[in-house]
């Protein structure tokens, strides 16, 4: 009569057992970690990501609808950290208004620069419908003061927070700056940028691109 062969397997001890479930659990947070943070490293949006997406100036001022244009740059750590405030307002404004990006870095914006009096950033003009600025808030803006802006812009009612409304018929092309039509508002001055542009006439003569069609940066 043959005899039972025996085998060296023996059941796990519960210390094995407790460590492999520890490992597998590790394994799958990992897992889950890396999924999602590749997923958000490719949704955050950016101040590239936004300025490409953006509308172009020209496009937007006459297209019928207003407009928020915003000078920025990619150094200024206000624009940085208004970057996911103005994502989540685009999404929920962008079908009635345009947004625009001008980079104060690109000379070709050197005339709006001047124009709007650009000597810090973010600055942002608004643009009613028939592409008239409007009125100005300069800095970082908390989101509720931006939302009540653009909520305003957009139902063509005064803005409550700006810096000024420049007087009809300050066209993008118009000296700008005129006198505040509504004295009620409560402008919101945030954290600011220096542009250190040195907006003169004569550098305005020689450096702007677009009298030699010269290939610019957006």
């Amino acid at each position: 009569m043959a005899e039972p062969k025996t085998t060296n397997s023996s059941p796990l001890s519960p210390s094995s057992s407790l460590r492999n479930g520890i490992i597998a659990l590790v394994a799958t947070a990992l897992t889950v970690s890396i999924f999602f943070g590749l997923r958000l490293q490719n949704t955050v949006p950016t101040l590239g990501s936004m300025a490409a997406a953006a509308v172009p100036l020209d496009v937007a001022l006459n297209s019928g609808k207003p407009s928020l244009v915003e000078f920025y740059a990619d150094w200024c750590t206000s624009c940085q950290a208004m970057v996911g405030t103005m994502a989540e307002l685009e999404q929920r404004y962008g079908d009635r208004l345009n947004f625009v990006m001008l980079n104060v870095d690109n000379d070709k914006w050197l005339p709006e620069m001047s124009t709007y009096n650009v000597d810090g950033i973010p600055h942002f003009e608004f643009f009613d419908r028939d592409g008239q600025t409007v009125a100005a808030s300069l800095g970082e803006q908390p989101p509720a003061v931006m939302a009540a802006n653009l909520e305003a812009l957009v139902n063509q009612t005064s803005l409550p927070y700006v810096r000024a409304v420049r007087a009809q018929g300050d066209g993008p092309g118009g000296p700008g700056g005129g006198p505040d039509q509504n004295p009620d508002q409560n402008p919101v001055t945030g954290k600011l940028s220096p542009t250190d542009r040195g907006l003169s006439t004569t550098r305005l003569g020689q450096s702007d691109p677009r009298s030699h069609g010269a290939q610019v940066k957006s």
